[in-house]
């Protein structure tokens, strides 16, 4: 081999790797690429530091949505005005690539103290699907942030404390919950029209966002509602199972659940953790218990599966671990970090990193024997109530109205 063939075959590896590395890095959507919360390509510090290094901040509005992350550019959506904002940055430097802007009705009674959008955008074809906090469900090109389709199935129809829950992109078909308690369901548009492909109505959204798994060979959404956790095919919407789950007095199902092959775990306030096993038999599916922690459970965060450790921030505020396969709690810290029970949790490896809404990120060890912190950074001074995107060792923080890209030295 020449050494210009040699040069060019080296050049070509690298930026085939380069490539893969960067994919590995995508946040394209809730709880990231597999809607698990598990980062890819993260390096621990030998010792962690106590303050991290700012590399710019940008005002993007009001909202508890999470930003999103494809290659480099930087997607928010959030409430500037009266107008939910899409908007597009370069990752590098914060600076704007494009925006888009449509006049939504205003938040109002208890939720108006989180008046913007909450849930977060999914970036998928070349495309970046948004839903607003009172239903609105937009498609943009992702390159350009021309609008593709616009759609309010449920007219003035909205969740006891607005719309919560992010969309899912799958099969081309962008997937939503929608609707209030009296009349709404689960809505599959196709991803490059915006017409309907299907429908489930049986029952009205919380403020939970739906999972995907493949259970009995048969492609599903893993969905909570105002009522149950629900399996729905994704080629048609045909309801394949059901759990009654009711929210108790003053609990939500706002928890996504959580996917382990064909197990489903899921929780919330009041009601305790709960894993059951999907299979199908015959013709239709059943789920059968694996067992139930009554003691631990979550209200405004999802746990995150690791190495058969559930590790979450419980309705108390407090950091918890459960054995995923029995259920017994392994710990439940003594401290109560947020008192609210809000938080995000990401699962990065050598570390849990949790982000509760004082603006202060945590790194903890992922292990059963006892709650060890690793580390505590302040990153907001604002409440921060979405979830960060790792990417190597970029963390891009949004609190109440700013994204701040910082970086682990």
């Amino acid at each position: 081999m020449s050494h210009v063939s040699r040069t060019f075959g080296w050049l070509v590896l690298a930026l085939l790797l380069g490539s893969v590395a960067g994919f590995a890095q995508d946040w394209p959507q809730w709880r990231g690429p597999n809607r698990d919360g598990h980062v890819a390509g993260f390096t621990a510090p030998a010792t962690w530091p106590k303050t991290l290094t700012q590399g710019w901040k940008v005002k993007v509005g009001l909202g508890d949505a999470s930003p999103v992350l494809v290659g480099n550019k930087l997607y928010a959506f959030a409430l500037v005005g009266d107008q939910e904002t899409t908007v597009c940055l370069n990752a590098a430097d914060g600076t704007q690539v494009w925006m888009d802007h449509y006049t939504a009705p205003p938040v109002t009674g208890p939720a108006a103290r989180h008046a913007g959008p909450r849930g977060t955008p999914a970036v998928a074809n070349g495309k970046i699907v948004t839903l607003g906090s009172s239903g609105t469900v937009s498609c943009l090109d992702a390159a350009t942030g021309t609008k593709l389709w616009r759609k309010d199935e449920f007219p003035n129809m909205v969740p006891m404390f607005f719309t919560s829950m992010s969309p899912l992109i799958v099969d081309g078909l962008a997937i939503a919950q929608l609707g209030g308690r009296a009349q709404g369901g689960i809505i599959a548009y196709d991803l490059t029209t915006g017409d309907v492909k299907w429908r489930w109505v049986g029952e009205g959204p919380e403020y939970a966002s739906p999972a995907l798994m493949t259970a009995g060979g048969v492609k599903q959404i893993v969905a909570l509602t105002n009522k149950s956790v629900v399996g729905v095919a994704v080629a048609d919407g045909k309801l394949l199972w059901s759990i009654a789950f009711p929210p108790a007095m003053r609990a939500y199902n706002a928890a996504t659940p959580i996917i382990d092959g064909s197990t489903v775990i899921y929780t919330g306030a009041k009601r305790g953790t709960h894993a059951v096993q999907v299979e199908k038999k015959g013709d239709a599916f059943t789920t059968t218990e694996l067992w139930s922690n009554p003691d631990v459970a979550v209200q405004y965060n999802t746990p995150v599966l690791e190495d058969g450790l559930l590790y979450g921030l419980s309705a108390q505020g407090s950091f918890f671990c459960l054995n995923a396969k029995t259920g017994k709690t392994a710990w439940i810290d003594t401290a109560v970090t947020d008192k609210g029970g809000f938080g995000t949790l990401l699962d990065v490896g050598a570390a849990i990193l949790a982000l509760p809404s004082n603006g202060e990120l945590i790194a903890f060890k992922p292990t059963d024997a006892a709650y060890t912190e690793l580390a505590r950074i302040k990153v907001a001074d604002t409440p921060t109530y979405a979830s960060p995107i790792v990417a190597g060792n970029r963390i891009f923080i949004k609190d109440a109205d700013s994204i701040t890209l910082w970086t682990l030295k």
